[in-house]
């Protein structure tokens, strides 16, 4: 009998009652599909012929984003205060058939609603929360996540709004906030700046000024109102609470919500959508970078190797100087560093994936690995662009790539070496005999040319940090902060004080930031 609104009587015929009260509490029978990391919930029909609007929530872990989606589908499905029903589309943790993954990206549709409350149906996607206590790798990630769903055939290729979720009581810049904004913000091309928007949860309807500051201040890029304030809509998280008990003080939270939820329906109606081409660049550019070092580490520790040979012949050779100018023999035993292949873990990967790592065959080098999953050919792997490889150090063709189950790997072996077999390794390329101080100064000379391709390779994966700086809203970000301190050490090597400058002011307060955020939430846990 409470309910007078025929429309809200016929959603509940699809529910499963949760609590009966004021506000009675239902969920919403949905249907799910699982595709590969894609995790969709359906509620209603969709209607190919009617618009509709898609927006990408993300946040800290605790924000109130599963509030603020019920709220979203409850405003779209236009239930009222009066009704005194409330629905929710998220289904509790502990009443879930399906064991939900924390690194899971859950899209939540709603349909059959169009030009009744609203001109257009929601797609809400739902990201897992920045900053969970599991640390900077399951941020990695939520990353990996987004990047398949933007480019996956069942994806979406644009979006139109992107909503930053932060709590009213963020009043102040802390370690925290300015790891998750920066985290966020590094997801996103540069065009979409127009396009993020913020959510402020665990509203009382007043203004949160120091919260605003703190985004002034982390130098957060989005869309801002005529004062040149970022963007922001209030909200309350407590719509569905037992009205019985302070209800004139529900209602009035009730009323902000509202507010919040007609003011930004009415700018998602007019907003124009942005495509995701520039969002989808940033993202492989973060995995050619990620590529590249792993890479390039791999191959200065072979250029270690391979130093450290010839200084064991060079050594060798100064011992046996007076016997090399008689060309007497003998023997020197040396380190010798070389390339073999281990098995890796791979294959499919449910329907859609192929686990595996794309390798140069010419280099013989790891180009991705691991995390290629969604390329079934080298040729479609993001590391691969214009038909060349961005992360082997001859950058080769794509044709002489592989991806297979097995990776190169640098081992060492026992090699005895004859006076003619090091004499051998130089005279090719040369007309006369190699007498022994032309010889020693060759190895020199070799020694020299391999720390020399270290500052080349150094400076390659400097070029993926600056066409990030092109293309990104911001550079900084998860799956930056485990290289970046690395380039910084390595140009610190090299003395490229230009290059090293600009590394450490980009990076070195965000590196010191993530260090203090993940050490203190392990201290607390």
């Amino acid at each position: 009998e409470l309910y007078n609104n025929p429309a809200t009587r016929s959603i509940i015929s699809k529910c499963d009652l949760i609590k009966k009260g004021s506000p009675s509490c239902y969920q919403l029978t949905t249907t799910t599909d699982i595709v590969g990391t894609l995790r969709r919930v359906t509620f209603g029909k969709k209607n190919p012929s009617k618009p509709n609007k898609t927006i990408l929530l993300v946040g800290e872990t605790g924000a109130g984003k599963s509030s603020l989606i019920n709220a979203l589908v409850n405003y779209t499905m236009g239930v009222k205060w009066e009704d005194e029903v409330w629905f929710q589309i998220i289904v509790d943790k502990n009443q879930s058939q399906f064991q939900s993954q924390t690194s899971d990206v859950i899209l939540y549709e709603v349909f059959d609603f169009e030009n009744k409350t609203l001109p257009y149906s929601l797609t809400i996607i739902d990201t897992p929360g920045y900053g969970n206590i599991q640390g900077i790798e399951h941020d990695i990630i939520v990353s990996q996540r987004l990047f398949d769903l933007f480019r996956s055939q069942e994806g979406f290729h644009e979006i139109d709004v992107v909503g930053l979720v932060v709590k009213a009581s963020e009043c102040r810049l802390n370690d925290r906030l300015v790891y998750i904004l920066n985290s966020v913000m590094s997801l996103f091309g540069n065009d979409l700046e127009k396009n993020i928007v913020t959510f402020i949860t665990y509203s009382n309807g007043v203004t949160p000024m120091n919260l605003l500051q703190a985004l002034e201040a982390a130098n957060i890029k989005c869309a801002r109102n005529k004062k040149n304030v970022p963007l922001h809509f209030l909200f309350d998280n407590c719509q569905n609470q037992d009205r019985t008990k302070e209800r004139e003080n529900l209602q009035h939270a009730h009323e902000i919500s509202a507010q919040g939820m007609k003011q930004f329906t009415d700018l998602l109606e007019n907003i124009t959508p942005q495509k995701l081409e520039t969002t989808v660049e940033v993202m492989k550019e973060h995995i050619r970078l990620t590529a590249c070092i792993q890479n390039l580490q791999d191959r200065l520790m072979l250029i270690a190797l391979k130093q450290a040979e010839l200084k064991q012949t060079q050594q060798a050779l100064k011992k046996y100087e007076q016997e090399m100018k008689m060309n007497k023999e003998f023997e020197v035993e040396v380190n010798e560093p070389y390339k073999d292949k281990k098995l890796i873990n791979g294959g499919m990967w449910g329907l859609l994936f192929f686990e595996g790592a794309v390798c140069c065959t010419f280099c013989e080098e790891n180009c991705h690995y691991p995390g290629c999953t969604m390329a079934w050919k080298p040729e479609h792997c993001e590391v691969i662009k214009d038909g060349r490889c961005t992360a082997c150090t001859r950058k080769c063709l794509a044709s002489a790539h592989i991806k297979e189950k097995y990776i190169y790997v640098t081992k060492t072996k026992k090699v005895q070496k004859t006076l003619i077999d090091v004499k051998e390794r130089f005279e090719k390329s040369k007309a006369a005999s190699v007498d022994a101080s032309s010889l020693l100064d060759d190895l020199q000379k070799e020694i020299e040319n391999l720390e020399a391709d270290k500052a080349k390779w150094i400076d390659m994966a400097c070029q993926h940090v600056d066409r990030l700086n092109e293309i990104a809203l911001k550079v900084d970000s998860v799956s930056t902060y485990v290289h970046v301190d690395f380039l910084i050490e390595k140009m610190k090597e090299k003395g490229d004080t230009e290059k090293l400058r600009k590394l450490e002011s980009k990076a070195n307060l965000y590196i010191k930031t993530c260090h203090m955020f993940y050490d203190d939430g392990e201290k607390e846990n």
